[in-house]
């Protein structure tokens, strides 16, 4: 259930905190006091849209957080699948509200919207102002019977859906086959020529790898072979004006003066151990150069493969592996191509099989939703019943798609008479605004009898209604309440006399500005505050009296 409620910088909330009850949880205000607002944060917190509007005027953020009592087991275990484990018995969803930005979190742990809109749908459900308007769509009306029958059909919905998987790739790969054979002459051609230019070029695993490595070293080498060499020409090795052979004319000319001056000759000496490293260096040198090999004929034949490759990379793949993957694939097209008959037979009769399969499990699921139709429509009239539709007739019909659809083949329709002597008729056609309330509000009492969820939200479910009906829901909303958690908003004092809780939201003016509070009523307060929703602007002795009396014939019932 639903513990409790904070809020912070929202709209008109400056800052409000609620503990809601076990039963039914009322809540009752002016019309514009902020009711609307109190359920938009709750929307907020469970995955809504968010806009930056939103914020309190003046507040650099916003902040709702929700804590979730749980108790049963099997709530834990649908939690547990979602990686969602309550800390002591808690589920907490806070969400972040910021300029233009949002930030959700489940028990401290950041998540997305996603994630917390899937863990919501398994502790609470809220109906909304307009939720009943979904009835008047029979595509919806699907939904609900299967959810009703979940635990039956469930199994069967899944292998409908796997069958159906098969069954539509089978069917869209016979419908790709089925080409002229003009255009199937064209294929063969094009992809014989993909084929065999992958084959001849007998790549294998790694290849490329191995020559690139292969192709750095020969670079290298060519490259240190080129710069030596043109050293060996600057040293003079081949002639002409090199080092050595400047550093020999040198050494003439000061040989020849040498004799005519110390310094000369000591000059000329440095300059012979010159020429004799320079020689040394020569030596090693040449010696060095011979050690070197490089051949023009391995470089060309590694440059030539390499390009060879990188251009089948850039037509089929990125890598060998890539490219071979995709030459395997276009065989076997080229082989169901090549026998095309036979190909075409056995996707023929593989798409019976699928299709016969799919019909098998479809039939099954089909009938497994018709007998829980018989269930659902006594169970939904038994309600309807309870919430003053004396003369009702219900009715779900069944109709069969030509074509296959992940949920099978049925469209069902939710048919009904309020009037005797008259034929059941298709909802959109009948039942006005707060009748639709009425029936979504059966609908909902049978499917909270289904499942655990264990917290009920109702947006004004009373719009439309008034007196004995008014009383008849007032009594249904108490008896959902024995089962589950439910947090009403109401203008009806019929409903807002059974509250097990009654909560009042009001809009107060301090200081210059405007804001929402929220707080919890005293038995004396909730007879006031039904005197008000009775009594409007002038509450007289005689609304106070009629305002107990409500409270006791609802104690009654209770």
């Amino acid at each position: 259930m639903l513990q409790n409620l904070h809020i912070k910088n929202l709209a008109l909330i400056d800052e409000i905190e609620v503990d809601f009850e076990k039963g039914l949880n009322i809540l009752t205000g002016e019309t514009g006091a902020g009711k609307s607002i109190i359920l938009g944060s709750i929307h907020l917190a469970l995955g809504g849209k968010y806009s930056a509007d939103m914020l309190r005027k003046g507040a650099s953020y916003g902040l709702v957080e929700l804590t979730f009592r749980i108790e049963k087991e099997g709530i834990k275990k649908a939690l547990k699948k979602l990686d969602i484990f309550p800390e002591e018995n808690e589920v907490v969803f806070s969400r972040k509200l910021m300029e233009g930005r949002s930030v959700s979190r489940i028990n401290g742990e950041t998540v997305s919207i996603s994630k917390v809109k899937e863990t919501a749908s398994i502790l609470i459900d809220i109906h909304g102002q307009h939720e009943h308007q979904s009835l008047l769509y029979k595509k919806n009306h699907l939904d609900i019977l299967d959810a009703f029958a979940k635990e039956q059909i469930a199994e069967m919905k899944t292998e409908v859906k796997e069958k159906y998987v098969i069954y539509k790739k089978i069917k869209e790969e016979l419908k790709q086959a089925k080409i002229d054979e003009i255009d199937r002459a064209k294929e063969i051609d094009f992809i014989q020529f993909e084929v065999n230019q992958i084959r001849e070029a007998n790549l294998k695993f790694g290849e490329d790898k191995d020559l690139e490595e292969q192709y750095k070293k020969i670079i290298n080498s060519k490259r240190i072979v080129e710069n030596l060499e043109e050293v060996a020409e600057y040293m003079g090795e081949y002639g002409g004006n090199g080092i050595g052979d400047m550093l020999n004319r040198a050494i003439r000319c000061l040989g020849e003066i040498s004799h005519m001056d110390n310094s000369i000759s000591v000059l000329h000496g440095q300059l012979s151990d010159v020429d004799n490293l320079l020689n040394d260096f020569n030596r090693e040198l040449s010696e060095y150069r011979h050690t070197l090999e490089f051949s023009e004929k391995e470089f060309y034949e590694t440059e030539t493969r390499l390009n060879e490759i990188n251009r089948l990379k850039a037509k089929y793949g990125q890598t060998i592996e890539e490219i071979l993957s995709y030459c395997e694939e276009k065989e076997e097209r080229l082989e169901r191509l090549s026998d095309y008959d036979a190909y075409i037979e056995q996707l023929q009769q593989r798409y019976c099989v699928a299709e016969e399969n799919l019909k098998e499990v479809t039939k099954q699921l089909s009938e497994g939703r018709k007998k829980a139709a018989l269930l659902l429509k006594d169970a939904i009239k038994s309600g309807l019943l309870e919430l003053n539709f004396l003369e009702v007739q219900f009715e779900i019909s069944f109709e069969e798609l030509k074509e296959f659809t992940v949920d099978g083949k049925d469209v069902i329709e939710f048919l009904i008479s309020m009037n005797p002597g008259e034929l059941v008729k298709p909802l959109c056609e009948v039942a006005s605004g707060g009748e639709l309330s009425r029936i979504m509000l059966a609908i909902k009492t049978v499917l909270a009898d289904k499942d655990e969820i264990g917290t009920l939200i109702f947006d004004e479910i009373d719009v439309g209604i008034s007196g004995r009906t008014a009383q008849k829901v007032s009594e249904k909303m108490c008896v959902i309440g024995r089962k589950h958690q439910v947090i009403c908003i109401t203008h009806l004092a019929q409903i807002a006399a059974m509250a097990d809780a009654h909560f009042a939201i009001e809009k107060k003016v301090n200081d210059g500005k405007t804001k929402t509070e929220i707080s919890k009523l005293t038995e004396e307060q909730s007879v006031q505050e039904l005197a008000r929703i009775l009594g409007g602007a002038q509450i007289t002795n005689k609304v106070i009296e009629n305002a107990m009396e409500m409270k006791k014939l609802a104690l009654n019932v209770k």
